[in-house]
């Protein structure tokens, strides 16, 4: 395993215990998704590169339009959230209320 992969390994992984750790804040939250959306479109562009497939070029620009849709979503969820409760701390919002 070279050393680049090694290290997107370990980005992926550290955003996914900051996404665990930091769940009750959603925009810590989404910057974890987003790092881990970021891990995973470089390596898997390293990989398509590597594999010299031109089929397979496609699939990370497939991956960050799906990452830029989330991204999208996210925020709007926390412009709503944001704005309804005045507080982005998840734990303290009753969301079952109308």
């Amino acid at each position: 395993m070279s050393s680049i992969h090694f290290n997107l390994i370990m980005a992926f992984t550290i955003s996914f215990l900051g996404t665990m750790l930091y769940r009750s804040h959603m925009m810590s939250t989404l910057l974890c998704l987003e790092g881990m959306m970021l891990s995973t479109f470089i390596f898997g562009s390293l990989v398509m590169l590597n594999s010299h497939y031109l089929l397979s070029f496609a699939i990370p620009i497939i991956m960050l339009v799906f990452a830029a849709c989330e991204a999208a979503v996210g925020l709007a969820l926390l412009v709503m959230i944001s704005n309804t409760y005045g507080i982005d701390y998840v734990q303290n919002l009753n969301l079952l209320q109308c």
